[in-house]
């Protein structure tokens, strides 16, 4: 009897095309959400672009001329991607310098900022998981602190920590901790739940028999499994912390992308509030690139695949 021909896996180069679209049609999307959002606004584009600075009619009319606001739609929408696509995302009326600049000049400390909190918020995490995974007092404790850290407002904790430690923290520390306790919190809960299935698999088993102390089971065998899952909702933790570092930004006066943003917002100056939109997107598509090459980095059955 003949055997069947075990399936064809997609091959590596067919996955990168893949991932490589989804990129793609993410970044789309959000450049077509942000021309679409320019162009809903009522009234004279122009005068919305000056932040209702007064001008008059001949002044309106020639800068619509120049920036091409007075073609058809789809001639826009195009000329608008195509400028995005090479880094042109316009001119900043409240700065004065082209909006690359201007959130170029912002982005370091957004990046310090959110980078600091995901390690706090992995390492806390690992951490909790490791020290309360199959433990039934020590996770039902852990499980209620994580339900209130996770639901509280980013904004409301920032304020609580910022009356608490003013004066005793200093630096980068108290901003980046207000970030990554509500994202801490959910990545907790998540390994602790692979942890513990994982410590019921034969390897557990395995390694306890052949004389292996319970701490080495868990920190040598069972986290790796558990990181798999801890991987996907790190995609969404990228997320989670560029729209914080809004609110963090501004509770403590740092600079960085997301004060510039609300800033940009109270002074309509669009195309900055457009610029950040898809500096986010295009953030968010990095990580979850990132993710993808993580999980093949921690799960043996997907190099094998």
């Amino acid at each position: 009897m003949k055997r069947r021909p075990a399936p064809r896996r997609p091959g590596a180069a067919r996955r990168v095309a893949r991932r490589v679209a989804g990129m793609a049609a993410v970044l789309a999307g959000a450049g077509t959400l942000a021309f679409a959002a320019l162009r809903l606004i009522p009234g004279d584009p122009a005068a919305t672009l000056l932040g209702g600075a007064p001008a008059t009619p001949e002044t309106l009319a020639r800068l619509n001329a120049e920036l091409g606001l007075d073609r058809p739609l789809a001639v826009q929408y195009l000329a608008f991607l195509g400028r995005a696509v090479t880094g042109d995302l316009g001119w900043s009326f409240q700065h004065g310098a082209p909006v690359t600049t201007v959130l170029g000049q912002e982005i370091g400390p957004t990046v310090r900022l959110t980078l600091t909190a995901c390690a706090l918020a992995v390492a806390g995490a690992v951490a909790v998981a490791l020290l309360t995974a199959g433990r039934r007092a020590s996770r039902a404790l852990a499980g209620a602190v994580e339900l209130v850290a996770s639901s509280t407002p980013t904004f409301w904790l920032g304020i609580v920590l910022l009356t608490l430690f003013s004066f005793h923290a200093e630096g980068i520390w108290l901003p980046a901790l207000t970030l990554a306790i509500p994202v801490g919190a959910v990545l907790a809960q998540v390994l602790r739940e692979g942890l513990e299935d994982a410590l019921t698999q034969p390897f557990a088993l395995t390694a306890r028999a052949r004389g292996l102390g319970e701490w080495r089971v868990r920190w040598a065998h069972a986290l790796r499994h558990a990181l798999v899952p801890a991987l996907t909702i790190l995609g969404w933790t990228a997320g989670h912390l560029l729209a914080g570092a809004v609110v963090v930004e501004s509770v403590f006066a740092r600079p960085g992308v997301g004060r510039v943003a609300v800033e940009a917002v109270l002074a309509k100056d669009l195309p900055v509030v457009v610029g950040a939109v898809l500096l986010a997107s295009v953030v968010y598509v990095v990580v979850n690139t990132l993710v993808d090459l993580g999980h093949l980095l921690v799960d043996a059955r997907l190099r094998e695949a």
